[in-house]
Order: structure tokens, then C-alpha cells, then sequence
């Protein structure tokens, strides 16, 4: 069989793969892991955060990856927060945690105090350093589910402003875009955005997306919907402090997908945006399902990475050309050298 075929097989089985992923998800995960463990049957709550309650939706040796809960945080050093995703960790796995580390747990990346989801954790220094290198390089791939204010008509799109530091007086704690009043040292970034449903929120015309951050800015997701005009229900921040009535910012990681070798991290943390966890939101228009939608995503994310494989072995190939082709002409110049020398010595002896 030739390479070429090999290589299209492999690829329709990590499709199919992923298909079986999406298909099976709401029941458990699945994983090349021996050491991981099944999530628990979770109900999603709009109760606060406790101490106790922490969803853990995949475990290895290496890594764990919990459903963050969407009004606590992740670490602070501040010694009246008490509830934290730090804190839970150490309740939870107390043998687990590193006395090295200020937090105890290293976190692989981050996500806003309001923003619920899958969060990945590193369990060690190397596991850390393998995800970093996949964020630094930007493989991952993370999918967001959020309600949005209005009807957005344009159904997919690429949202595509710079974002910079807000340094406008009370407003420090904010991004905002390139070109608006005391925005420092914008920076690009990208997000694609794909309408999922319309509906209504507490009677209000809401938008349910898939959002795709392309780039990970400080509040990418919320300024992005922002500058459209659809800003994100519940974004009490980035409505000026107006949007204060639901009872929590409708921003979910749903999706994570981080390829580590030898094993890919791919994790789903469901859909908390469904009238049996919130009753105000009422689907009305449904355009495409979430499971099709991130079916489509992670097949073209399969695309892309053996596109780039492809485009860094063709490099790798003309790097070897070249430098064969460099070689040859230095052999070349010395078999040239050489030969003067022995003519130049052939020379000085007929002379003699």
C-alpha cells in the first residue's frame, strides 16, 4: 500500500474517531488513557460555587480537566477568597497537590471569573511544559458556547479587531479595540463565529453561538461580540454595568482539544445554555445542531494540521536539497583545488 493511501486511511479514522467521540459524549469519554477515570453524571445547576462541588470531566496521570464553575476563580492571593478552582483542586486531591508551586496545581491556561467551562490542570512540571508548548504554538483548539443580545444576521463570520489595553480612567480593568478612546498597544487576534439558534432570553431576541477564539487576547470573546454590537448576555463589564439581570455571564469553554503526544487531550464540558438549566432562555429558530457544528470544526481542524505536517516535511525536504546541493559544490570546489595542487607539484617536478 502506498504511503499516500496509508496516510487518507489514517485520516478518515481520526474522523471517524472524532465522530464516535461526539456521538458517545453525553455517556462518557473517550480515551487511549488506562489511568483515566469516567466523569460522574453531572447536572448543571445555576446554584453558586461550593467548596466541594467540583466536576471533573477527565483524569489521567498527567492531567486533569475540570468543568469550572461560573462565578468563582481560578487562583488568587488575595485570603478572603475563599472559593477558588485552587482551592477545590487541594480539597478534592490533597495527595495530588505540588509543594513546589505558589497554587499547588499548575494550570495550563485561563478563563475568566465569569466564564465557565472545561479548564485543563497539569499534575506535573513535564505534562505543563508539553501543553504550554501546544498553546505557545497555538494547535489548540478551543470552542465556546455563548447568548448573545440580538438577532446576528450574518450566520458565519470571522470577527477581526485588534485589542488593546483600556487606559481610560476607570475603565483600566477593560480591553477595548483598536481605534477607540485610550486603547493601548492594540494587538490581532481573530475569532470565528458561527450562529447555532435564535431565541428569546427573559422575552429579549438572544443569538446562541459557537465562538472559536483564533488567538487568545484578555477578553477576546466579550470585546469581539462587543464591537458588533452583540455583546454577550449577562456581560455586566462590557454593558457599562446595564446587563446586571441574569443570574451569570452566558460564556462556556465548551470544547478543548489540546494534541499532546502520544495521546490528544479532547474534552467536552456540555452545553449549560438549554431551558431545562435556565428557563428564560426560550429556542425558538435552530439552524444547525452544537454536535454537527463542532464535528465540522474538528474536521477541519484535522485538515489543517496535515496541512502544515505536509507544508513543514516540503521545508524540511528543500532544507535537505539544499544543503546536498551545498556539499556537492564544496566537494566540487576541493576536487577543483585539488587538482591545480597536483598540477602545480607536476609542474615543479618536470622543472627539476
Amino acid at each position: 500500500m502506498s504511503d499516500k493511501r496509508v496516510k487518507k486511511k489514517k485520516e478518515r479514522l481520526r474522523i471517524f474517531l472524532c465522530r464516535l467521540w461526539l456521538c458517545l459524549h453525553s455517556c462518557f469519554h473517550v480515551n487511549g488513557h488506562t489511568s483515566c477515570i469516567s466523569p460522574s453524571l453531572h447536572i448543571m445547576t445555576t446554584e453558586p460555587a461550593s467548596l466541594e462541588h467540583l466536576h471533573v470531566l477527565y483524569q489521567c496521570d498527567d492531567y486533569i480537566v475540570v468543568d469550572k464553575h461560573w462565578d468563582i476563580r481560578i487562583d488568587s492571593k488575595m485570603w478572603y477568597e475563599k472559593h477558588t478552582v485552587q482551592a477545590q483542586l487541594r480539597h478534592r486531591f490533597p495527595q495530588l497537590a505540588d509543594p513546589s508551586t505558589y497554587y499547588g496545581f499548575r494550570f495550563c491556561h485561563q478563563l475568566d471569573f465569569s466564564t465557565s467551562g472545561a479548564l485543563c490542570v497539569a499534575l506535573n512540571k513535564a505534562a505543563a511544559g508539553r501543553a504550554y508548548r501546544c498553546f505557545k504554538d497555538r494547535t489548540v483548539t478551543k470552542a465556546y458556547l455563548a447568548l448573545i443580545r440580538g438577532w446576528v444576521e450574518e450566520q458565519t463570520q470571522t470577527l477581526d479587531f485588534s485589542i488593546g489595553k483600556n487606559s481610560s480612567e476607570g475603565k483600566t480593568h477593560m480591553m477595548c479595540i483598536e481605534g477607540t478612546e485610550g486603547c493601548e498597544n492594540p494587538k490581532p487576534c481573530q475569532t470565528e463565529l458561527t450562529v447555532l439558534e435564535y431565541g428569546l432570553y427573559d422575552g429579549d431576541p438572544v443569538t446562541k453561538v459557537l465562538l472559536q477564539p483564533l488567538t487568545g487576547r484578555t477578553h477576546q470573546l466579550r470585546v469581539h461580540c462587543s464591537a458588533i454590537g452583540h455583546p454577550i448576555v449577562g456581560d455586566f463589564t462590557y454593558s457599562s454595568g446595564a446587563d446586571n439581570a441574569p443570574y451569570r455571564m452566558m460564556l462556556h469553554a465548551h470544547l478543548l482539544h489540546i494534541p499532546l503526544e502520544p495521546q490528544p487531550l479532547l474534552v467536552s464540558a456540555g452545553d449549560p445554555f438549554i431551558p431545562s438549566v435556565d428557563p428564560k432562555w426560550l429556542p425558538q429558530r435552530p439552524l444547525r445542531t452544537l454536535a454537527a457544528t463542532v464535528e465540522a470544526l474538528l474536521e477541519h481542524r484535522v485538515e489543517e494540521d496535515r496541512r502544515i505536517k505536509e507544508e513543514e516535511r516540503e521545508r524540511a525536504r528543500r532544507e535537505e536539497e539544499r544543503r546536498k546541493q551545498s556539499q556537492e559544490q564544496m566537494t566540487e570546489e576541493e576536487s577543483e583545488e585539488q587538482r591545480r595542487q597536483c598540477q602545480g607539484w607536476l609542474s615543479e617536478w618536470a622543472g627539476d
